[in-house]
């Protein structure tokens, strides 16, 4: 079955509808991630000039990961036409941010962790201050990304993806949702305020993604505004799933440290809910958001990364 999609003003574009349950697995995703690495290590090469620092960039950007906000970026940008390049480029852009604040966040002034992806972080592989560097070269490398015109002709385009991406970067999005985490450890936090936290640290992030793709597809606004609400409880679902494993996984299969956040106090998912309780709020997160977008025609694909979110072991 195909459906038809406009790009705004543009020509319709053909894309194949599959059904949710199939629609997205780990191999879907290891498919985008064998075509987006390149792309991203293209756009990376001309920032490593600086002996060490270029290396730790590399280190940290290409040392794989599910690569899901990319893929959410990409999907939301598909539903309108979006050129794939223009696309991908701003999707580097999403990848250098999240990357940027795993480096920061295994610091050890912040989460101080050891393991990342299944080897040693930036800090520990190279030294703090390259870590640090590192981190901050790859935070302003996005925004110059989005800014630049083979991203999107339209200036205008351009200032809302670099608004987008600073507001959810910062202190109103993820960087805030960071603070309020160190201020967390030891203290018993009631549901909705854990949810505020994420909502910020992870959650902020993942809208970003989806809306930027919405952004660059000319969404019309009530499109927008759904793709966002599924965007943000897409994330909320992959924050809890993420609790869930910390306390349920392996180091083998996580890549990094499991239990954590328990030795560090902090309330979670978990804590409050119980792994049961947990699972199941996950679960009811995933259909909301599944439902946010069924009115939204080729939304097929974005509806299974949220059974795929709540189905991860990783």
């Amino acid at each position: 079955m195909t459906v038809t999609k406009m790009q705004g003003p543009g020509a319709p574009v053909a894309a194949e509808a599959v059904a949710p349950d199939s629609a997205l697995t780990d191999g879907a995703l290891k498919r985008f991630a064998a075509e987006f690495e390149p792309v991203l290590a293209g756009l990376l090469q001309p920032l490593q000039g600086i002996p060490r620092l270029g290396e730790a960039m590399a280190y940290s950007l290409l040392d794989g990961g599910k690569r899901l906000r990319p893929f959410l970026l990409v999907t939301a940008a598909g539903l309108y036409g979006v050129a794939r390049p223009s696309a991908m480029r701003a999707a580097a852009a999403i990848e250098m941010v999240h990357s940027y604040s795993l480096i920061h966040d295994d610091l050890p002034c912040m989460d101080d962790d050891v393991l990342r992806r299944g080897r040693a972080t930036c800090h520990v592989r190279y030294d703090e201050a390259t870590a640090v560097l590192a981190g901050d070269a790859l935070l302003t490398a996005a925004f110059a990304l989005l800014a630049d015109p083979r991203t999107d002709a339209d200036p205008a385009c351009r200032i809302e993806l670099v608004r987008l991406l600073s507001g959810a970067a910062g202190a109103q999005g993820m960087v805030g949702g960071q603070m309020l985490d160190l201020l967390a450890e030891g203290e018993a936090l009631a549901q909705d305020a854990l949810e505020r936290l994420h909502g910020l640290k992870t959650g902020a992030m993942i809208v970003c993604a989806v809306e930027c793709g919405a952004v660059l597809g000319r969404a019309p606004a009530e499109e927008r505004a759904a793709l966002c609400e599924y965007a943000r409880l897409l994330g909320l679902a992959f924050q809890v799933m993420d609790d869930v494993l910390d306390v349920s996984g392996t180091a083998e299969e996580l890549g990094k440290t499991p239990g954590k956040d328990a030795v560090a106090e902090k309330s979670t998912f978990v804590s409050l809910l119980g792994v049961d309780g947990a699972r199941a709020y996950a679960g009811e997160l995933a259909a909301r958001a599944a439902a946010a977008i069924e009115t939204i025609g080729g939304t097929e694909q974005l509806r299974a990364v949220a059974d795929y979110i709540v189905r991860r072991r990783a």
